[in-house]
């Protein structure tokens, strides 16, 4: 079996470890059970520690890092546009794992590093990102003056909700919006408080809405 194949399936077992038995329950010998390994060396091969490999799962899982590529290109792109992407990515992120949002919270209580880590490393990288993006649509003039360090929490505030009912009523409630009707209601209010205004009241950015 290649390096790379044997790494990943000690990951998937090792998710299914921790999940199970939670980080102080796991043992480095259950994971070996679970990957029908025949001697723990391999795991120790590629992770120095239990630590180690509980760090590796989390980074392996965190669709962020994975489903917005290329941030940097989107610096100058339409406002509208592009809260539409971030937030998709960032609703993806409980679609594709509950089950290691759950691994973080149920951990967090007990090893407060671990959601630091898991938090830095997925959702703080996109806050980061857009609290940069918003200050840069403020240089270009298409949204008006504001702190982007409290709008790009107030943005993702909007859809921390949605992402919680996924994750914990993963049946949908009657009336209860889609992620996509989610979204769209966020992106619209959140622009309709910081878009430009021209003569008369109209928004300046009234024109990304129509084409």
């Amino acid at each position: 079996m290649a390096e790379d194949d044997r790494r990943a399936q000690i990951l998937e077992a090792a998710f299914e470890e921790f999940s199970a038995r939670g980080y102080e329950g796991a043992t480095i010998r259950g994971i070996a059970r679970r990957a029908e390994l025949k001697s723990l060396a391999l795991i120790y091969w590629h992770f120095p520690d239990k630590e180690a490999l509980f760090g590796a799962v989390l980074a392996e899982r965190v669709p962020v890092l994975r489903a917005v590529a290329d941030l940097e290109d989107l610096m100058d792109r339409r406002p509208r546009e592009v809260l539409a992407r971030l937030g998709k990515a960032y609703l993806r992120f409980d679609e594709e794992n509950k089950g290691v949002l759950r691994l973080v919270i149920g951990e967090a209580m007990h090893r407060p590093e671990v959601a630091s880590a898991f938090v830095e490393e997925g959702p703080g990288r996109l806050l980061r990102f857009l609290q940069r993006y918003l200050q840069r649509q403020v240089q270009l003039g298409r949204l008006a003056p504001h702190d982007a360090r409290s709008s790009a929490r107030a943005f993702i505030g909007m859809l921390i909700p949605q992402v919680a009912t996924n994750v914990f009523l993963p049946a949908p409630r009657e009336g209860d919006p889609t992620d996509e009707e989610h979204l769209e209601n966020c992106v619209g209010i959140f622009l309709l408080g910081l878009e430009v205004r021209g003569k008369g009241g109209r928004h300046a950015g009234a024109e990304d809405r129509e084409a």
